[in-house]
């Protein structure tokens, strides 16, 4: 079993945090190997304010749903042995206050973090670039080199955590800056590769931040090892994110977010059902199943979404198993996806052009698909995203802590 930065920043680095005013950036992942809440383990500390990223502090919206500021009252502090402290009780425990990252309203930050000296960054993240927990730490970061200005430097750690769809593959095209977004902040592949902590590294050296950043290691985490062989305890890290089956297929499969199918939000299995209600599954089926995906099987199925794209609605599609994880490309094995329906449903086959692009970092792919020869395009297109990843390797090689 890997042991989690946090645990090793509360054990082996307490002074980066002894005497200083704590602010903590987290939501219902950040827990240790035992399933303790990082706040609970900043008990002793001076813990002065709580940051909380898309879906809030617990993890209890849906996505794109924004988030009101709240107040969260501190745990009860345990006595030598173990037990509760006699005088306390609910009304007089002090309250922090709870900083939404995802709301309507900008946060002031030069007034917020007047009295913060350290931030502490802990998410449990799934290595994907447009999953608004990394928009939300470049976004953090930014602003903390931009208060300096104001004659204020606060420090940044990173409490490590594994990447749960493993460290070694690298997938998917790069990020072209003018399509920048909250899903896609910054010029990387879509399957990048790197732990949070590296690539808060990569962020920090590549802009030239000058604020102090460290970084919690982990310590027993390989860049081989996916979740399922870390020992740690899956905590779904957003609602549509149940299992390690929904990561390992959630870098291709949230493509059809940008497309008038269903990407299962509403069913049990999101980013694993994917259909639609003018969808002939078994038509689709058959073609997908001459691919002969790695460690890929397709089964058709009939679902009804309960929210979200259509709600309510009867839809006809396919449902993705996973047969070895450690085989699938889930950006190829979605493209593929994505022309076969351009070809075999051409009428009513739809891409949302805004937010498909921001997803895929670029208007490329959607050309591709679109194109009056898709499989020739992609074919194309994936040959270039190929070649780019290579450079790409060689890019984040400096910042590898494992």
């Amino acid at each position: 079993m890997i042991t989690l930065g946090i645990t090793r920043l509360l054990t082996e680095h307490q002074e980066w945090i002894e005497g200083k005013s704590v602010g903590l950036l987290t939501n219902h992942t950040g827990v240790d190997e035992n399933l303790i809440h990082t706040i609970e383990l900043l008990a002793g500390f001076n813990l002065v304010a709580l940051f909380s990223p898309e879906h809030g502090l617990w993890g209890a919206a849906q996505d794109g749903v924004k988030i009101t500021d709240t107040q969260y009252r501190q745990p009860v502090l345990l006595d030598s042995e173990g037990g509760q402290d006699e005088t306390d009780n609910l009304c007089n425990r002090p309250t922090l206050q709870i900083y939404s990252l995802y709301g309507s309203t900008p946060l002031e930050w030069t007034e917020i973090l007047k009295n913060i000296d350290v931030i502490i960054y802990d998410i449990q993240d799934v290595g994907v670039r447009y999953y608004t927990y990394l928009g939300t730490l470049f976004e953090t970061m930014k602003t903390l080199e931009n208060v300096i200005e104001t004659g204020k430097c606060v420090e940044c750690i990173v409490a490590d955590r594994p990447n749960p769809i493993g460290g070694i593959h690298i997938e998917g095209p790069m990020l072209e800056p003018s399509y920048a977004s909250l899903v896609g902040p910054y010029p990387i592949p879509v399957r990048y590769g790197l732990t949070i902590g590296e690539i808060a590294k990569l962020f920090h050296a590549e802009q030239g931040f000058t604020f102090p950043l460290k970084i919690a290691q982990m310590s027993g985490w390989n860049r081989d090892m996916w979740f399922d062989e870390t020992g740690l305890l899956w905590v779904p890290p957003s609602p549509n994110m149940p299992t390690l089956e929904t990561a390992t297929l959630y870098p291709g499969t949230c493509l059809f977010e940008g497309s008038n199918l269903s990407e299962g939000r509403g069913t049990t299995k999101p980013f694993e059902h994917i259909g639609a209600p003018w969808i002939d599954n078994q038509k689709w089926l058959t073609r997908l199943n001459a691919k002969q995906f790695p460690g890929i099987l397709f089964r058709p199925i009939v679902f009804t979404p309960q929210f979200s794209k259509y709600e309510g609605e009867v839809c006809n599609g396919v449902a993705i198993h996973i047969t070895d994880k450690k085989q699938v490309s889930p950006i190829e094995l979605t493209v593929w996806m994505l022309s076969t329906l351009s070809d075999e449903f051409p009428n009513d086959f739809k891409l949302w052009e805004a937010h498909f692009d921001r997803l895929a970092g670029s208007d490329a792919l959607r050309n591709a698909l679109l194109a009056g020869n898709p499989f020739e395009e992609v074919e194309e297109w994936s040959a270039e995203i190929k070649a780019s990843n290579i450079i790409w390797r060689e890019r984040r090689e400096p910042h590898l802590l494992y």
